[in-house]
């Protein structure tokens, strides 16, 4: 029965394809992107059109009211060399702020963000590989090398304030009061979901770099696995965390024997059950691949030299 009413944003792009199909069968659906046809992936349905980075909201906004969650995948590509990145991410930012403040100021009751594991992946690039660290925790501080990741982390601290409800700390007199603040207003729910790997894992690509094979097996997500986590995203109950802020992060990965990103919180706060493990899925390659007597690293996740 589709009884929840979810609208989607950038609906036409490659993780929309991903997991749409699988959504369309759970909830009643309203697709919303940039254009409204995109021949590189397969049509899913009827595409609504709007600029969600266009600060006037008002023409959009009539796409959110009588929704009960929103889940954003929308994204504009960067453009130019990773130092000029910024500026097309800054045009992310404002998009993922326009998402949240009318999903607010129209009362949808829930938003779940397409994050990135870029959010942290600093970690993966300066400790995991290295092997001094093991696993990244979706509560660690969000630190990322590049602005993809910056971006990203953006998205997810901006839901950290609605997700608060914006407490007033001033009091009647209009003088500021941080010890006992006045009633907070709505809190937006908001469940950021950092994708990791959303493809399949062609063994082809990785000649001679057996690590960034291992890698892309830790982060591997298949699509009836993401779809999973999104449908938990959008139905869970109670998604508070320890301090009663309707706020997660989550990691969007399969139950991968490789993983190196904690499914903790996914797994007891959402339910989240995946169903797919990468070292089974890809069982064939990896026992070619990771045993060949010229592969360059054939044991463990990730290359110890």
């Amino acid at each position: 029965m589709q009884d929840k009413k979810v609208l989607v944003t950038g609906a036409l792009g490659r993780i929309g394809n991903y997991i749409i199909p699988g959504l369309s069968k759970k909830f009643s659906l309203t697709l919303l992107d940039v254009q409204k046809n995109n021949s590189k992936y397969n049509y899913i349905g009827p595409i609504a059109e709007a600029d969600l980075i266009n600060p006037d909201r008002i023409l959009y906004q009539s796409y959110f009211e009588g929704m009960d969650a929103v889940i954003h995948l929308g994204y504009k590509s960067r453009l130019n060399n990773p130092l000029d990145d910024f500026y097309d991410e800054i045009d992310n930012v404002k998009m993922a702020y326009n998402v949240l403040r009318t999903a607010y100021d129209t009362g949808v009751k829930r938003v779940v963000v397409a994050s990135s594991n870029h959010a942290a992946d600093w970690y993966e690039h300066a400790l995991l590989h290295s092997r001094k660290l093991e696993y990244v925790d979706p509560y660690d501080l969000p630190l990322s090398d590049n602005f993809y990741g910056w971006a990203k982390a953006s998205y997810e601290h901006i839901g950290f304030l609605f997700a608060c409800g914006f407490p007033n700390f001033q009091d009647e007199s209009g003088q500021e009061n941080h010890v006992a603040p006045s009633q907070s207003s709505r809190k937006l729910e908001v469940v950021n979901v950092r994708i990791g790997a959303p493809r399949e894992i062609d063994v082809k690509r990785f000649v001679g770099d057996s690590s960034g094979y291992k890698r892309d097996l830790g982060a591997y997500v298949s699509s009836r696995d993401l779809t999973q986590l999104f449908e938990r995203s959008v139905e869970a109950n109670d998604i508070n965390n320890e301090h009663g802020i309707p706020w997660q992060i989550v990691y969007g990965i399969s139950d991968n024997t490789r993983a190196f990103w904690s499914l903790s919180n996914a797994r007891s706060i959402l339910g989240y059950k995946p169903q797919d493990d990468s070292e089974v899925k890809f069982a064939k390659d990896i026992a070619k691949f990771l045993t060949d007597s010229n592969n360059d690293s054939p044991a463990g996740r990730l290359n110890l030299s």
